[in-house]
């Protein structure tokens, strides 16, 4: 349950420790956090391509189940999923493009919800394990959906300081 949680935390937390150690790169929290979401999204848009025999995580055919049987072409819109995912978590390396890659991840989430609810509601496995229960996965959707929109300075302004976020550099004289 907490393995796609982990996939964001533990790249961004030791991304953030290079900044700490001089790494300019990672000098903020947001720019740690958008690297550890491209990282959770490449790992999960992987996902959607992937063969039955792989069983470190879900298969295409997994989440191709997971696809309500109202949407047409559940295994292309696996396909598609995956493509977006991957082509966002590229978006977010680079602060060029990392605006619009948040907001269609952000999006993209919204999106999959369904698939997500109709997984846990119908006890879908993904990878011979039990879906992620609802009172979990929805409020997961929802943290990096802020997380997307935070890391892409598409929150309102009141959601954050950008000035408390600017690396910290030397001032002459001092």
């Amino acid at each position: 349950m907490f393995g796609t949680l982990m996939l964001f935390v533990a790249p961004t937390l030791a991304l953030r420790l290079l900044g700490v150690l001089g790494v300019r790169r990672f000098a903020t929290w947001r720019v740690a956090a958008a690297h550890g979401l491209a990282f959770l999204f490449t790992m999960t848009g992987l996902a959607h391509f992937m063969p039955d025999s792989v069983t470190v995580m879900p298969s295409h055919n997994d989440l191709a189940a997971m696809v309500p049987s109202a949407i047409p072409f559940a295994h292309f819109a696996v396909y598609a999923t995956g493509v977006l995912e991957l082509a966002g978590a590229a978006g977010l390396v680079f602060a060029a493009t990392r605006r619009w890659a948040g907001i269609g991840l952000a999006a993209l989430l919204v999106v999959m919800i369904p698939a997500n609810i109709h997984a846990a509601v119908e006890d879908i496995p993904l990878n011979g394990e039990p879906p992620t229960p609802l009172w979990f996965r929805i409020p997961e959707q929802i943290v990096y959906f802020v997380l997307a929109l935070w890391v892409s300075r598409t929150l309102p302004v009141a959601w954050y300081n950008r000035a408390a976020e600017r690396p910290r550099t030397a001032v002459a004289g001092n």
